[in-house]
Formats: C-alpha cells, structure tokens, sequence
C-alpha cells in the first residue's frame, strides 16, 4: 500500500524545502570544535583576558607612564629638581603610607632612589614578556624542527639526534645559565667595558635558546614516531609524495595541540628564567627594567621596605598562573578527554 505522504506532494520531505524549519546540519573542523569548547570554560577565557591585558600593558607602557607623568629612570628621591615635593626621609625610606602610595607615584617609589615602581613594573614587563616571546618562539621553531626530523626519519638519523638532545639534556641548567652568560658577553665585549643593554638581551636569548629547545624536540619526536605508523602517512606514501609534503601536510597539522599546549607551559617558564638571570645578576641590569631586577631590589629592601616587592610579586604571581591555567584550558579544548 503508498502511503498518504508519497501520494501529497506538498508533505514530501524529499523535496528540497519540504521543511523550511529545518536547520542544516554543517560539519566543524577541528579548529571550530576546540573553539567551542574553549569558550565554555570560564577559567579560560578569564585567565585568556588577563594574558592579553598583560601584553597590552607591556605595550602601552610609554603611554601608561606617561599618564602618570613618571618614567623608571629618573631619581625621584636624589634630582634637586624634585626637592619641593620629598619621596623619601632621611633614612632613605619612602614618604607616606605602604612604601610612597600617591597620586604622583600610583605604586609607590623604590627606597634609596625614589624611582616610580609603577613605571619600573610596566617597563620591567615590556622587557620580560617581549624577551619571552622571542626565546620561546626561538625554541618552539627549533625543537619542532628537530624533533620532525628525528621523528619521521628515524634510524641512525634519530639515534644521533637523540645522543645530542642528551647531551644538552645532561647540563644542570640553572648552572650552565649563571656561567654561560659572562663567557658569552666576554667573546665579543671587553670586560672592562659596560656590556650594552641589547647585547645582554642578545646573550640571554643565545643561551636560553641553546639550553632549552630539548623538551620540545622530544616531545615532538615522541608524537612523530606514533604518527608516522598511521594509515594515512601510508597511503601518502604510496601515492608517491615526498618526505617534505608528508611532514608538511600530514604531519605537521597533528601535532599542533601538544605544540600550542607547550608554548603556554613555556612562556611563563621562560620569563622565570629570565627573571632569575637578573636576580642572580647576569642578566640585565641597572637601569634596565625588569622583574628579575624588581625582585633582586626588593631583595635588599625587604627588611626596610617590604611593600617594594608586593606590587611585582602580585603581578608576576597573576601573570604565571593565568598561563597555566590557560594551559590547562587549550588542553582540555583539544581533547575533551583530558578535561578536568
């Protein structure tokens, strides 16, 4: 027997527009999907907000000082020109209430000195995060290509890559960091003369990069090795392409979730790293800004002044545990399965 909907034309669900309600069913990339569910997690998006204020502080730190008419460099505590309105007593501590709280200085000023904390943070961030993002790009790039090479290619190709990878894995790192800076500086600037700021910069950024692209090779490698068994690397194979098109189109696009979740774990690491160089005095230094220096500062003052160090301590603490938590956050978006 027909049934009753075959024989009405107008109730034919065949028919494109039968059901002008209906909603289309469109397929999502990967990239849609991890989206979707990243802006479901409120942790992330928050800690996403409070990363992206950072960077626009570091950015707009000449603005910024300049609206609150300081800069990081000047002596408050010992220009003649300042004489009329005092920043610090006798003793070299800070005038008023938690360490020089006032309209002129919104953070403060550094005891002994007088300079503006508020302007030494928001420089002392330009300085680190933009150093960060260059070492851990640097990084990032290197162990990626070492860790495909080693990885997809295998063989001797990985054994020898893999003793090297060790090689710079058995140095202490804290160590190495503290000796290798001065031995660096020295090839190529007299001792007895100041090393420039951007030479610093440069010394910092050659070392961390040679200390530090091992972990990101090795896991790389470890994913490639898994990758390159897979049917579809196979049939890339068996089509005939190359080497270089199979790791570019095959490869390459399935590792980028454990890429993207390390570079969040790593950004934060490094600017630690950079921080503890300059605490330990062989990184940058005076008058540069930054929050390693902040903290080797704060360090001598804290007996005499600990409100000092809150405000750096505050910002950098905020800083590292919204990456990490946005760390957590990309993982979770990539793979469900890991969520928390």
């Amino acid at each position: 027997m027909t049934s009753p909907v075959a024989l009405d034309p107008e109730l034919d669900e065949s028919k494109p527009g039968a059901d002008k309600g209906e909603q289309k069913l469109e397929g999502r990339s990967p990239g849609q999907l991890m989206w979707q569910r990243f802006k479901r997690d409120r942790t992330g998006v928050i800690c996403a907000v409070v990363v992206i204020f950072y960077f626009v502080v570091a950015l707009l730190a000449p603005v910024l000082t300049k609206l609150s008419g300081t800069d990081p460099y000047t002596l408050y505590g010992q220009d003649p020109t300042y004489n009329d309105t005092p920043v610090l007593d006798e003793f070299g501590l800070p005038l008023g209430w938690f360490g020089g709280l006032s309209g002129s200085h919104w953070f403060g000023v550094e005891p002994q000195y007088g300079r503006d904390v508020f302007a030494m943070l928001v420089y002392g961030m330009r300085t680190s995060l933009f150093m960060a993002v260059g070492v851990t790009v640097l990084l990032m790039v290197t162990g990626i290509v070492i860790g495909l090479i080693g990885g997809y290619f295998g063989g001797r190709t990985d054994y020898w890559i893999g003793r090297v990878t060790d090689f710079f894995l058995s140095f202490p790192q804290q160590l190495f960091f503290i000796a290798f800076m001065p031995v660096v500086t020295a090839f190529f600037v007299d001792p007895r003369e100041e090393t420039p700021t951007y030479f610093r910069a440069l010394a910092m950024l050659i070392v961390l990069w040679l200390l530090g692209w091992m972990g990101m090779a090795r896991l790389v490698r470890s994913t490639v090795l898994s990758l390159r068994e897979r049917e579809f690397v196979e049939a890339a194979k068996v089509s005939g392409a190359s080497p270089g098109r199979i790791v570019r189109k095959e490869i390459l696009p399935n590792v980028v979730t454990p890429i993207l979740v390390q570079f969040t774990y790593q950004l934060p690491s490094t600017i630690l790293t950079i921080a503890f160089l300059s605490f330990a005095g062989v990184g940058f230094v005076e008058p540069t800004p930054d929050w390693g220096r902040l903290f080797a500062a704060g360090s001598q003052y804290a007996q005499q002044d600990p409100a000092f160090i809150f405000f750096p301590g505050v910002a950098l603490v905020i800083f590292v545990l919204a990456f990490n938590l946005l760390g957590d956050s990309v993982r979770d978006a990539f793979d469900p399965k890991s969520g928390r």
